[in-house]
């Protein structure tokens, strides 16, 4: 049972990274338009602002302000220079040039922070567990990060529905030309959405630094999961990319956990192992297929 708890966890610490990347991407494509395959270039551009920022002060809080500076800043220019231009064009356009994009961006973060891969070590205040129950401990780190993902989810919702400008935003989103009528520049509202995006990019970065490997091209691992979540949870829906997050997270934890003893009974273990491993990283494609087929427009699909 203890094992079992963990692994809830730990799908919930990772559903809490992923949707802070598929939030931002959900805004970006269910209000722009843009299919943006840089988005995972700003989690690793924040990733490696906190590992310098953190090696050089020795601060968590100054690795933080880094990331998100670092990852927020480069979305602003990304907007501007390049996806600002795409926004009427094909959908085919916008994967090239956005591929190429995160081309650069893993050529031009390689120049300037080196191909070594970077450690970021634990911050004390974040070390050690946490006792859940008898003879059940959990890592502080861990279970901080699943309360920034909730406290986030809760201001996101907060900004998206009680706010002037999430009203902007769902307004952008059904009818762009309603909202220029209106006086609003919709340029200056996708660059915020944009901005925004890639801020949560920035955040996620640092939630992966202490935890996973911090290196070139690791946002493009994570920008296929990022798409399952947004179609799993419904395109344009912050609530669909909560649950779609979460359920991810869970069933790949869970997967991962449990496949190798399952898949153990019935194969040898050299065959067993790698069979376990492949069916956990499908595992989350065919939840997305059973979803689609119950629901095309995902769980929870933004309402027009």
């Amino acid at each position: 049972m203890t094992f079992f708890l963990e692994q809830l966890l730990n799908g919930l610490q990772f559903g809490a990274m992923l949707f802070l990347l598929a939030a931002g991407l959900t805004l970006i494509f269910g209000i722009m338009g843009v299919v943006n395959l840089t988005h995972g270039s700003f989690y690793m551009v924040g990733a490696y602002c906190a590992a310098y920022a953190i090696a050089n002060t020795g601060s968590f809080l100054a690795g933080i302000l880094a990331a998100l500076l670092g990852a927020g800043i480069y979305g602003l220019v990304v907007e501007v220079l390049a996806i600002r231009r795409l926004y009427q064009r094909d959908h085919l356009y916008q994967v090239l040039a956005t591929f190429g994009l995160l081309l650069f961006t893993n050529e031009a973060v390689s120049l300037i922070f080196g191909r070594r891969p970077p450690l970021v070590n634990i911050p004390d205040i974040l070390q050690g567990y946490v006792t859940l129950g008898p003879g059940f401990q959990y890592p502080v780190i861990r279970l901080a990060f699943i309360l920034v993902g909730a406290l986030v989810a809760l201001g996101l919702w907060l900004l998206v529905n009680r706010t002037r400008i999430g009203m902007l935003i769902r307004g952008g989103a059904d009818d762009h030309g309603m909202v220029e009528a209106l006086g609003v520049d919709i340029r200056r509202l996708y660059t915020l959405v944009f901005g925004l995006g890639a801020l949560l990019c920035g955040l996620a970065g640092v939630m992966a630094a202490p935890l996973l490997a911090v290196e070139i091209g690791m946002g493009e691992r994570i920008l296929i999961t990022t798409f399952v979540v947004i179609v799993i949870g419904g395109v344009g829906s912050v609530r669909g990319a909560l649950a779609g997050a979460l359920l991810v997270g869970m069933v790949d934890s869970l997967g991962r956990a449990y496949l190798p003893t399952l898949l153990g009974h019935l194969f040898p273990p050299t065959i067993a192992d790698p069979l376990a491993a492949g069916f956990a990283s499908a595992s989350i494609y065919v939840l997305m297929a059973i979803v689609l087929i119950i629901k095309p427009a995902g769980l929870f699909p933004a309402r027009s």
